[in-house]
């Protein structure tokens, strides 16, 4: 089978370009003799199997960044049989070097020259045959966000596919040096590629004259924040009540009546242990989906870029940058892809501390905790500002670690921010991601839940003595830590799992209840003060986010020590804040 190599920088729609060829059938995986993941696919080119390797976003082949140092790895420990180059079209000057790179190592290449339309419109001219003469290679100008140009990329990789020619290792002995390479790229362009005099003032200067005030960015953002979160409640509750119908309606006319024949021991198990736990989960499965929607449609529009810079001068007196700011958002998602994020940072201090603060960032399995917290606790008008003000606590509590933390991990790692146009996100690439996060969500309520759910009910219902299951003996063993921060002793179970992955933490708490999801937030009110509840989505948000997360932490740090740091730091602060709440409401009644 051949293999292609996907190379470009960061923010040249890379990525699109990937999922437009493959269909988001990608894989991720360890690559061989690295201990990194690179994402591949199998996609059929000139009547022959391909594998398409989607490298990191790098800016050239001679710089020292981790991704650097891992495309460099792979393309010499690995014979590829072409390489992609995507290019932005509007910033040649600043992206062919990189392509002069990769040529002179050797590797057969097509030049991919991305987003044609917004060179269009910021009235830049090329001459592509002209630029194709030059490099020797096949140059093609597509816009992947709007298929533009496809066919004939199509053609250029199916005639690179078909080609007879032997794999081979890219020589980077021959790339030139980063200075020799923008030379000869100066030298390549002139003549075929023109800026005008003066760029066109677009719709991107006038809407940066607000959202990026020195006073006013900041509030606009936040209050953009706070229509996401009202719009995710607003649109994904409905939703999430007819999906919940559906499940109990299937339990009832079906399910029941399926399991009817087996033993009540085994019923209980299928029923109230994986059924209600799974179900419980699957219900939010909406909610997630509309979040991620509005948050694919805030990054793709480049507002997230602006963020960071918005917030560059706060966090320099942290000890970060406005990509620690974008780490944390990027966490909202996953913790576990904003830990990884981080190798874009060169310096060790600075990539610690960003890691150190990304496991607060509200990822989506401690979402649907606070989604279903907040809505029964407190009214439908009220939930999404009770949303909004436990995602600011998450920021707050990242900035007082960043704040403790920062001169033992001071960084001085100079940051540089491109901040790209604005850019009208499009509708098949947000449902695309936001599927793939729901899958992907879905994929752990197959695994990971299923077991926890199963390991919550065999707890709950295998005796310890004294009328007491091992749950109730748990629950005692932990009783001189959950008591003063008002957390009742059958929720230590659930707070166990929920170190696992926390999509189990409401499947566990209706297993533990044995009630469905719709009984659920009853269940809890009549077991738990508000005081309680509000005291165990506080330590649910803050305490350790997952186990899938320390395991990033700890390949990424390649220490013990940190790791432990993290997760001690982690659960300390929850304890600390839960117990301050708790008591605080306690003295005022």
């Amino acid at each position: 089978m051949k293999r292609f190599a996907l190379l470009g920088l960061p923010n040249t729609g890379k990525s699109t370009v990937f999922n437009r060829l493959t269909g988001m059938s990608q894989r991720v995986g360890n690559w061989p003799g690295l201990t990194v993941e690179l994402t591949s696919a199998r996609l059929l080119l000139g009547g022959k199997m391909v594998e398409l390797v989607d490298l990191p976003g790098v800016n050239d082949l001679t710089g020292y960044s981790d991704d650097e140092a891992v495309v460099r790895d792979v393309l010499m420990s690995s014979a590829f049989d072409a390489a992609i180059l995507v290019l932005n079209a509007a910033q040649l000057d600043r992206q062919l070097p990189l392509a002069l790179q990769v040529l002179a190592s050797g590797l057969p290449a097509v030049v991919m020259l991305n987003m044609a339309d917004e060179a269009r419109m910021l009235g830049i001219t090329l001459d592509l045959e002209r630029l194709r003469q030059r490099l020797g290679v096949p140059v093609v100008l597509v816009s992947a966000k709007r298929m533009e140009g496809w066919p004939v990329l199509m053609e250029a990789l199916h005639r690179q596919a078909a080609s007879d020619a032997a794999a081979s290792h890219a020589q980077l002995d021959r790339v030139p040096e980063t200075e020799d390479a923008i030379m000869q790229a100066r030298a390549l362009l002139d003549g075929c590629w023109n800026l005008p005099a003066v760029l066109p003032e677009g719709m991107t200067e006038k809407v940066d004259g607000w959202l990026m005030h020195s006073w006013l960015g900041l509030p606009l953002f936040f209050a953009c924040m706070a229509l996401l979160f009202n719009l995710t409640y607003q649109i994904g509750t409905p939703l999430q009540g007819l999906v919940g119908d559906g499940l109990d309606w299937f339990k009832t006319a079906a399910l029941q009546q399926w399991l009817a024949p087996l033993p009540a021991i085994v019923q209980s198990l299928l029923l109230e242990g994986v059924w209600q736990g799974v179900s419980t989960v699957l219900t939010f499965a909406p909610i997630l989906f509309v979040f991620f929607i509005l948050m694919a449609m805030v990054e793709d529009s480049g507002y997230l870029a602006r963020a960071a810079y918005l917030t560059d001068a706060f966090m320099a007196r942290l000890g970060l940058d406005g990509r620690g700011f974008v780490m944390q958002l990027m966490g909202f998602g996953c913790n576990v892809p904003a830990i990884l994020g981080t190798r874009v940072m060169r310096e060790r201090k600075q990539r610690l501390l960003t890691m150190l603060i990304i496991p607060f960032s509200l990822c989506s399995a401690r979402l649907q905790v606070v989604v279903f917290f907040a809505g029964i606790l407190f009214t439908p008008h009220q939930a999404p500002w009770v949303l909004l003000l436990l995602y600011l606590l998450s920021f707050v509590v990242a900035i007082f670690t960043a704040w403790v933390f920062k001169h033992r991990y001071h960084g001085n790692e100079a940051f540089l921010l491109e901040v790209p146009p604005y850019r009208l996100p499009g509708l098949r690439h947000m449902l695309i991601r936001a599927v793939a996060e729901v899958r992907a969500f879905l994929e752990l309520a197959s695994s990971f839940i299923l077991m926890g759910v199963v390991l919550v009910w065999l707890v709950s219902h295998i005796p310890a003595g004294d009328n007491k299951t091992l749950a109730d003996m748990l629950g005692t063993v932990m009783a001189p830590v959950l008591d003063p921060i008002g957390i009742k002793h059958e929720l230590a179970v659930a707070l166990l799992v929920g170190f696992v992955a926390k999509e189990i933490l409401l499947g566990g708490l209706a297993v533990i209840y044995g009630v469905p999801e719709a009984g659920l937030g009853a269940a809890l009110l009549h077991h738990l003060d508000w005081a309680s509840a509000m005291s165990f989505l506080i330590f649910t948000l803050v305490y350790v986010p997952c186990l899938s997360t320390v395991a990033a932490i700890r390949r990424e740090s390649k220490s013990r020590a940190f790791t432990a740091l993290s997760v001690g730091w982690s659960v300390l602060l929850a304890w600390l804040i839960s117990f301050a709440f708790y008591q605080g409401v306690q003295l005022l009644r």
